[in-house]
């Protein structure tokens, strides 16, 4: 496998006079363990337990901390040696409420030991009403990977470097965009990247679709409370991939005879597995952000090579030479969405659009991205700036005066005044700075 961007946020964690046990959160296969695993290679002695295997399961039977302490070391044939920098990994830690519960005292009694625990099915968590012991652990979320992971994957570690510096020439750019066309094809799980990386052959990674989508369908069964639930997420899991990025209506959605309530529960109930986010639009043009939970909201799935698969527009994408038109536009918004969130780790980090607060009003944003106190507005549009009509709507009214036009032109910067006479600076960014949109806003907001 490939290291990730991600494991920076690793390191500042063990290295935190605070460190607190870590509950890593993601959605199945986006490479959890891997990561993990790959994290302990740095410590001197690196544990790892699977409770899925009866053999760990039994080392947390026990109530006393002492007792299995000492039982981790011995399954590890391994001396407790507080002196030798030491990594304990407990994966499927769901399968173990007592595990769960130990926490706290893995942070009170044992904070020389650094411990990491993971599971790709902590929503069972809810249903047995088991609860992370509070102020005793730490989160981080795993999202799929970044562009930037995946030019590390395909051996691009120059243009990595290029990228950080900002310092893209023209003949780069045209490289990077074509990179990017095929990151938005393959997507950003792990072992499609990985095995892409291996023969650049998308036909020979299809396997890899089949079977994430057989796994998250067959997780059904513990997500689901009743029949019903049941065949509304499968329907989800069958249909739902070709709604990604549009204003969805709950009830009868994608021509079903479900009824809101009952879709809008298998909804949430996917959505606590981080298979999908439902993000509601807000109306102000200042903090704090309040999502319209009234209005519509938008679909958006994790991961776009998924979304190729199952909504078979794989084809299509692959002989599009403009992100910006393919599948009518959404392969770009889907893929934007994703970028803005691949390199936090922030569990209750989101995806917010804006709409406008009018009766007939159709403006709307794309996004909308906080940051420094500041609601930054982000459009994903080709063409003059002049037709940015949403955008300087909402300039307008906003106390910001910073936008972002995602495009897949060169980084252009221009001085632009709204109809109303308001001025403000229009970043125009590449699809392959999405990622690092915080770094670059550094440079421009004060």
């Amino acid at each position: 496998m490939f290291q990730r961007k991600i494991i920076q946020d690793l390191h500042a964690w063990a290295a935190s006079e605070h460190r607190k046990p870590l509950v890593l959160r993601g959605a199945r296969q986006v490479g959890k363990s891997t990561l993990v695993k790959e994290f302990g290679n740095e410590y001197d002695v690196f544990i790892s337990l699977n409770l899925e295997r009866p053999q760990h399961h039994a080392i947390f039977e026990s109530n006393n901390i002492d007792s299995v302490i000492k039982l981790i070391f011995l399954q590890a044939k391994k001396p407790i040696d507080t002196q030798r920098k030491t990594l304990l990994f407990i994966d499927e830690i769901q399968n173990s409420p007592k595990a769960v519960a130990l926490l706290r005292y893995f942070y009170e009694d044992y904070p020389w030991l650094h411990v990491i625990a993971a599971g790709s099915l902590l929503l069972t968590l809810l249903n047995q009403h088991i609860s992370f012991p509070v102020g005793r652990v730490q989160y981080m979320y795993l999202h799929p990977c970044s562009f930037s992971d995946f030019l590390e994957a395909t051996g691009n570690h120059l243009l990595v470097k290029e990228l950080e510096n900002k310092a893209v020439d023209a003949e780069m750019h045209d490289m990077l965009m074509s990179l990017f066309s095929e990151f938005a094809l393959v997507g950003g799980m792990p072992e499609a990247i990985a095995r892409y990386a291996e023969k650049a052959d998308i036909v020979g990674i299809k396997d890899v679709y089949s079977s994430l989508l057989r796994s998250y369908s067959e997780d059904v069964e513990k997500y689901a409370k009743n029949d019903t639930m049941k065949n509304v997420i499968r329907l989800l899991l069958k249909k739902g991939w070709t709604y990604s990025t549009e204003q969805i209506t709950l009830g009868n959605f994608a021509e079903s005879s479900y009824k809101a309530r009952e879709m809008g529960e298998a909804l949430r109930t996917l959505e606590r597995t981080y298979l999908l986010e439902l993000t509601y639009p807000i109306t102000t043009y200042q903090l704090p952000i309040i999502q319209e939970n009234r209005r519509k909201p938008k679909l958006f799935w994790l991961d776009m090579g998924l979304i190729n698969y199952a909504a078979n527009i794989q084809q299509e994408v692959m002989s599009s030479t403009n992100i910006m038109d393919t599948w009518r536009g959404k392969l770009a918004e889907q893929i934007v969405a994703q970028e803005l969130l691949s390199n936090t780790t922030d569990a209750d980090a989101h995806r917010d659009f804006w709409v406008r607060n009018k009766s007939n009003a159709t403006s709307e944003l794309d996004f909308v991205y906080v940051y420094q106190g500041q609601i930054v507005p982000i459009e994903v549009k080709a063409g003059h700036n002049s037709h940015l009509k949403s955008l300087q709507i909402f300039m307008d009214e906003a106390s910001t005066n910073i936008a972002v036009r995602v495009w897949n032109q060169p980084f252009q910067i221009d001085e632009v005044q709204t109809a109303h006479g308001k001025s403000f600076r229009l970043l125009s960014i590449p699809f392959y700075y999405v990622h690092m949109l915080k770094d670059i806003l550094k440079s421009f907001v004060v």
